[in-house]
């Protein structure tokens, strides 16, 4: 194993030739660290070659300015100083000092990285932000908040009994038993110690004061606020038929949901997934890792065709069929009795694991009572406020003008989630900066990673480039003619730019 973790390529202190470059990269070592090159414009910069959220490797990335997008999930760093500008990374990278005698490049001295500002500590103000929610969009707003120097109160308030933690783990890796408890959390517990941010687990919020500028706790405690952000998330759709109240029927949704599934799993012989959305279909993929007869019914034709046409949704159901799943397609669960669920089509299945999939809705509750405007989500303006001056909404509630379909839209992705945090931090800091970022997620069956760019409620055809079942392609879905979305299978690098191409102002 020790040969698998010798530095890999040119040793760059000793110097390369900017003729060893391709596309404007070279990947090399200094001492024990890896290390990337990279050419944007006339400077070279130097850089920790693997992305820090999954270690995505940034050699196949895009170098958009003087910044490099990672080709897995769409994070992207600064060049600069390493700093994850965009998620799903949240940790900055490594950088170096790089020195050029024309042609010749060298790389010696690791720079220092940044120290986390504390100006919380030394510089209190009266201001008091309170986030509802402990999701990627809560997270990623108080982390924002820090991060942009802001010394205020922040408080976290949170249903969960867990701290925020890497939600789409839960369907994929941690599921399937590939990836330990200590990856889930977003970051541990000394960081909210550290940064001073009073996360508050199991608790609800039952109002919200307009008049009085507070929330006002399940325990009646009120707290107030000088600016509030809701990102209160969504919750699975509960399934409606007799039966589906017994302890062995889960969803999944939180750490503990997914906990639950793996302790049913180790001594479960036959799943059944109720639902082929792409959360049933993950958690189908997870418990065939582990071994277990997956049997998954679902009222549609084929799986996914809403989303992504009838040839990907094709190609998935196949792959998944592939790997042992059985699909009772075009019909539903009519009941359950303790182990027997009877479907529409009289066809029973005996399982003693039920996992439901069918959607999930926002939670709306809190801000319809307290009389926002809504519209199939809560309406927020461009700059993610609602309504009411000083409140915000990010996230799965969160119905926003987006200027790449020219429509409102709110989409439950993770990512979406995280940057719309961002945004929202720094609209509650008074910045005014639009959130425009395109659309993006990302699902795993098995070894077949798809990525997703934009957004497409519905589509007028499809085209498609490459071989979906060879698994290599990309999918554009078009409507009047403009390419809404894209839809690819290992091709990384044209998803990216098919991202920036959306990014670009419209006429």
């Amino acid at each position: 194993m020790a040969e698998d973790n010798k530095p890999s390529g040119p040793d760059l202190s000793k110097g390369v030739s900017l003729t060893a470059f391709k596309d404007g990269k070279l990947l090399g070592h200094v001492g024990e660290d890896d290390v990337l090159l990279v050419q944007a414009g006339g400077e070279i910069f130097a850089i920790e070659p693997a992305c820090s959220h999954y270690h995505g490797p940034l050699a196949d990335g895009l170098v958009v300015g003087d910044s490099i997008r990672c080709p897995w999930h769409h994070a992207c760093f600064s060049l600069r100083t390493g700093e994850a500008s965009r998620p799903p990374a949240l940790n900055a990278l490594a950088v170096w000092e790089v020195e050029r005698d024309r042609d010749n490049i060298v790389v010696r001295r690791k720079r220092e990285a940044p120290k986390p500002p504390a100006a919380h500590r030394s510089a209190a103000t009266p201001d008091k932000f309170v986030i509802v929610g402990g999701g990627a969009a809560g997270f990623a707003a108080a982390e924002t908040l820090r991060r942009e120097g802001f010394a205020g109160a922040i408080t976290m308030l949170s249903n969960d009994g867990a701290m925020p933690v890497d939600r789409p783990n839960l369907s994929k890796d941690y599921l399937a038993g590939n990836a330990p408890e200590d990856w889930l959390p977003l970051r541990g517990e000394d960081y909210y110690r550290d940064a001073g941010i009073d996360l508050r687990l199991n608790t609800d919020v039952a109002a919200i004061g307009l008049k009085t500028r507070s929330v006002t706790l399940g325990n009646g405690d009120k707290l107030p606020f000088d600016r509030l952000l809701l990102a209160t998330g969504a919750e699975p759709v509960k399934l409606q038929i007799p039966g589906a109240d017994q302890p062995h029927v889960h969803t999944l949704r939180t750490v503990a949901d997914s906990r639950a599934i793996i302790k049913a799993a180790g001594s479960a012989r036959r799943a059944l997934v109720i639902g082929a959305s792409f959360i049933g279909l993950e958690v189908a993929a997870s418990l065939r890792a582990r071994k277990i007869e997956v049997h998954v019914v679902a009222p549609e034709e084929r799986p996914m065709q809403r989303v992504l046409g009838a040839e990907m949704g094709d190609f998935i159901w196949s792959l998944h069929e592939e790997n042992g799943v059985i699909f009772h397609l075009k019909d539903t669960v009519d009941h359950l009795d303790g182990l027997r669920a009877t479907l529409k089509s009289g066809a029973v299945i005996e399982a003693d694991l039920v996992v439901v999939g069918i959607g999930v809705k926002p939670r709306l509750a809190l801000a319809e009572q307290a009389g926002l405007a809504a519209d199939r989500g809560v309406s927020v303006s461009e700059y993610l406020e609602t309504s009411v001056s000083g409140i915000f909404a990010a996230g799965d509630i969160a119905r926003w003008p987006d200027s790449h379909s020219r429509q409102t839209i709110r989409v439950e992705h993770w990512v979406v989630a995280e940057r719309q945090g961002q945004t929202a931090a720094r609209n509650m800091l008074g910045r005014r900066e639009r959130f425009d970022a395109v659309p993006f997620f990302w699902s795993q069956h098995y070894d077949v990673p798809i990525n997703y760019v934009g957004h497409a409620e519905n589509f007028d055809d499809i085209a498609i480039d490459g071989s979906i079942s060879g698994r290599d392609c990309l999918l554009k879905y078009r409507k009047g003619g403009r390419v809404l979305a894209v839809a690819s299978i290992y091709r990384d690098l044209d998803n990216l730019k098919a991202e920036l191409e959306m990014e670009r102002p419209r006429g």
